[in-house]
């Protein structure tokens, strides 16, 4: 190879390597970005207790008039994996056992991860109930979360 285009070829590596050393790490991880806006609404009826109402919650920093917004974002933030909906319902083929949690009902609405929300959630067998167990405290703590969390 010519002299002339191995120094072509050195100094096109070398301004190469300067430009990617130049560009912020956490631009290429997506997850390593700080998430704007995210912003829940919770709305519970028949939690009992003094646990129905609607809860407004702010994450990043933590906000809102959530009794407990700091436990709400951090509930949130252990269900949200890469690439999944971290407020899918249960899958309709799953097997769940077959116990009433009660009447507790909740829908959560707004963005979480740059995403929609709106996911709806009830007690009705033990799927829906592991599920609601898995949010608290962004949902209220009742029945076998209860029990949990003393």
């Amino acid at each position: 190879m010519p002299r002339a285009a191995r120094r072509l070829l050195v100094a096109g590596a070398a301004t190469s390597a300067a430009l990617l050393t130049s560009l912020p790490a956490a631009a290429d991880a997506p997850e390593a970005r700080p998430r704007e806006g995210d912003r829940l609404v919770v709305t519970v009826r028949d939690a009992g207790s003094g646990a129905d109402g609607r809860y407004e919650v702010r994450c990043r920093p933590s906000g809102g008039s959530h009794p407990d917004p700091s436990g709400a974002c951090a509930a949130v933030e252990r269900n949200t994996r890469w690439g999944q909906d971290a407020f899918a319902p249960v899958p309709r083929d799953t097997v769940c056992t077959m116990q009433y949690g009660g009447p507790a009902t909740a829908r959560v609405t707004g963005t979480w991860a740059g995403r929609p929300v709106d996911a709806t959630f009830d007690r009705r067998d033990g799927c829906a109930i592991a599920r609601w167990d898995r949010f608290v405290p962004l949902l209220p703590a009742v029945g076998s979360a209860r029990a949990q969390v003393s």
